[in-house]
């Protein structure tokens, strides 16, 4: 006896909320992404496209003087992946996260885990995410905190 499972278009858990390209700056803000860890890169072809689960170790951006956030881990899921990058060159950590950026182009969400030289007042390009060890260009991007294991009692 077999199980028959309906197919959806996408397989996305319910928790996770979608990013819209109006709300990439007010995210990247939320989480202070330099110095974090890129602990899981899992990429999976389902129904015709490509889709990248990164679950990344980051702390929460400071809100007052006194705050100590603790770090959590965060899951992005990029739906419909039509380009990607990623390459760790001799003398890099792997799996540190430099810095992370996001942008739109042509209706495509795009984001580096990676650091760029650009100046102050510099807008990126599409070719500044590109030049990077560590790009994805997406067409959808969700994304959600996981829960924290409880600590064991030994």
């Amino acid at each position: 006896m077999s199980l028959q499972f309906p197919r959806v278009a996408a397989i996305i858990p319910i928790t996770m909320k979608p990013l819209i390209p109006q709300e990439l700056l007010k995210f990247s803000r939320l989480y202070k992404f330099t110095g974090g860890k890129l602990l899981r890169l899992r990429q999976k072809f389902r129904q015709g496209q490509l889709t990248i689960d990164l679950i990344l170790h980051v702390r929460p951006a400071i809100k007052n003087l006194d705050d100590n956030p603790k770090p959590v881990k965060l899951h992005l899921q990029l739906v419909g992946v039509d380009e990607m990058r990623y390459q760790k060159r001799p003398g890099s950590t792997a799996g540190k996260v430099p810095d992370a950026h996001f942008g739109t182009f042509d209706g495509q969400i795009y984001l580096t885990l990676d650091s760029w030289s650009l100046l102050p007042n510099e807008r990126p390009g599409l070719h500044d995410f590109r030049g990077t060890d560590l790009y994805f260009g997406c067409r959808e991007l969700f994304w959600e905190e996981l829960p924290q294991k409880p600590a064991s009692s030994t």
